[in-house]
């Protein structure tokens, strides 16, 4: 779609700002900033919009939100983007009303996508991997779109179903013995399908809810994903407060949502956290409630790593700290250091493959500039040459990448770059 001129006034403030420092950093953001409107945005008859995530034809409920979130300064004023970013939530809510156990979907219902899963997707559906964040990026959306345009209309019936779909879910997935949901993929690749039938590994009650994936797409190998639980708890706050704005206090989805939302934090504070011989006391990133735990983090987001970014605990938090430092450190199975770079990687991607948005995030959630400068120096060294970012790459080698189209790793990336410009880190 052409680009909104509030869009390319932004893109070249801030790049003009860049290139008297860094000229390789500025035409990286230049390209980089307005990339999802410039090739990922389909508008629709009925004013919503269509975000492919990139190189995959199909509409992840996470993704989108990400895409296009670092925009929401520019719709605070400006019509035209305030009326894209408002039509992304609309279809959002749409497909959460059409499946709510569905991560991705496509333009029209035309069956494409992932047709061997079981149970068979339906005709919008493009792939069923049940994520909690799935669920909590379009409320972020929202709530952002809201906050930044007082344009109070997004918290309407569509809203309000979505937002109760949610609620029962969640509530539903705390005992996920009564969940109907089940999943089945052919492939040799297990991190693509859950196991034990399509149900999952065994968990006790915790308080918080089950979710069958990560934000990778991975398959968790403990039920109780730490980061998105996290999520949840900051997503239902968001509920809470748009909802009593507009409709008041006295209201019976406040009531659940609040009920939910201290259940859920309950849970993660007597379940979520370890005992480490070396750093201490850290979140795990996974438990079954039954004393099993995972101790890693994924480069995709929500993540340990992202836990003040998603408004969950401040940097300062002691118990965020003791846990970035292990993230950080040899320790994390998927934290790894090369000749061009080092940061989280995914069991997603091969062996010393870091993520450009694990880097983005880490600068995102930091608070030392020469920190932020020493992450912006190895961006500006990884992207291969082609002036974008990407998922993984080598961390000896970064011509060896995965996805050259991945909008959303763009659209962290200018985030960081507004950020390091506005706080005067370059």
């Amino acid at each position: 779609m052409n680009l909104p001129k509030a869009i390319i006034d932004r893109t070249n403030e801030y790049y003009k700002k860049i290139l008297p420092k860094n000229e390789k950093l500025a035409k990286l953001y230049k390209n980089c900033y307005p990339n999802t409107l410039e090739t990922a945005v389909v508008p629709k008859e009925d004013g919503t919009y269509f975000v492919l995530t990139g190189d995959i034809p199909a509409m992840w409920l996470r993704d989108s939100t990400a895409q296009v979130s670092h925009y929401i300064p520019v719709a605070a004023y400006d019509d035209e983007v305030k009326h894209i970013i408002k039509g992304v939530v609309r279809r959002q809510f749409k497909y959460i009303q059409i499946d709510s156990y569905a991560n991705a979907f496509n333009e029209e219902a035309n069956g494409r996508g992932m047709e061997e899963d079981l149970p068979k997707n339906l005709p919008w559906v493009w792939e069923r991997k049940y994520e909690i964040d799935s669920l909590c990026y379009p409320f972020r959306l929202a709530y952002l779109y809201w906050k930044a345009t007082g344009d109070d209309s997004i918290i309407d019936e569509q809203f309000m179903a979505c937002a109760n779909i949610t609620v029962r879910q969640w509530t539903l997935e705390q005992n996920h013995e009564n969940s109907l949901y089940r999943f089945f993929r052919k492939t040799n690749r297990t991190h693509d399908t859950i196991h034990n039938d399509g149900f999952g590994a065994p968990v006790a009650y915790t308080g918080m809810t089950w979710s069958g994936f990560r934000p990778s797409d991975d398959a968790c190998k403990y039920g109780y994903l730490i980061p998105s639980n996290m999520f949840a708890v900051v997503v239902l706050g968001y509920i809470i407060e748009m909802v009593s704005a507009v409709f008041g206090d006295d209201n019976t989805l406040i009531f659940e949502c609040t009920k939910l939302r201290d259940t859920i934090d309950k849970g993660i504070k007597e379940f979520a956290s370890v005992e480490h011989e070396k750093y201490g006391k850290i979140y795990a990133c996974e438990t079954d409630g039954m004393g099993n735990y995972t101790l890693m983090d994924d480069a995709n987001v929500p993540s340990l790593l992202s836990i003040p970014y998603i408004g969950y605990a401040d940097t300062t938090d002691e118990l965020y700290k003791s846990t970035r430092r292990f993230l950080l450190s040899n320790d994390n199975p998927y934290y790894f250091d090369g000749k061009y770079a080092k940061g989280i990687g995914s069991p997603h991607t091969p062996k010393n493959y870091i993520w450009h948005i694990a880097l983005s995030m880490q600068g995102l959630t930091s608070d030392s500039a020469d920190e932020i400068r020493e992450i912006l120096d190895m961006i500006c060294r990884t992207d291969a040459d082609t002036g974008f970012m990407h998922e993984g790459f080598d961390a000896e080698d970064p011509t060896k990448f995965s996805r050259p189209w991945f909008t959303w790793s763009n659209s962290l990336f200018a985030e960081l770059v507004e950020k390091a410009v506005d706080n005067g880190v370059i």
